[in-house]
């Protein structure tokens, strides 16, 4: 079942990262299990309480961890030569924009939620200043 939806997908939007990643890719998958699914709960938790300013610090990680492998990704998608790939890959610029349109949002929320971390006043960092 699920392996017949990846085969769709992969047909459909042209995407041969899915069925044979590069290994390279594997290691942004293993990043993304053993690295960004542990932060969701935490950032889940922290949001959801809020007034946590703790999370600062590991979302600013998180998002520029995230950004980095997708454009990576994106420059995959753009400047590849899938030709010589097993399976099909985006050959025309529409087919290259679309794969690219799936990949976008994974690099937007990140940016989002970095520029939130940097410059909304309650998140920024406060210095305690020392009594004399």
């Amino acid at each position: 079942q699920l392996t017949d939806l990846l085969q769709q997908y992969a047909a459909a939007f042209r995407d041969p990262m899915m069925l044979q990643p590069p290994e390279w890719f594997k290691a942004f998958i293993y990043c993304e299990a053993f690295l960004q699914l542990p932060f969701f709960p935490i950032a889940a938790y922290a949001f959801l309480k809020g007034g946590c300013r703790w999370i600062r610090t590991p979302a600013i990680i998180y998002s520029t961890h995230v950004a980095t492998t997708l454009f990576a990704i994106l420059a995959h998608i753009l400047f590849h030569d899938f030709s010589k790939s097993e399976h099909a890959g985006p050959q025309t610029l529409r087919e290259r924009l679309v794969l690219l349109s799936i990949y976008l949002p994974y690099l937007l929320i990140p940016l989002l939620l970095l520029f939130t971390m940097l410059c909304n006043p309650h998140y920024k960092h406060v210095e305690k200043r020392k009594r004399k």
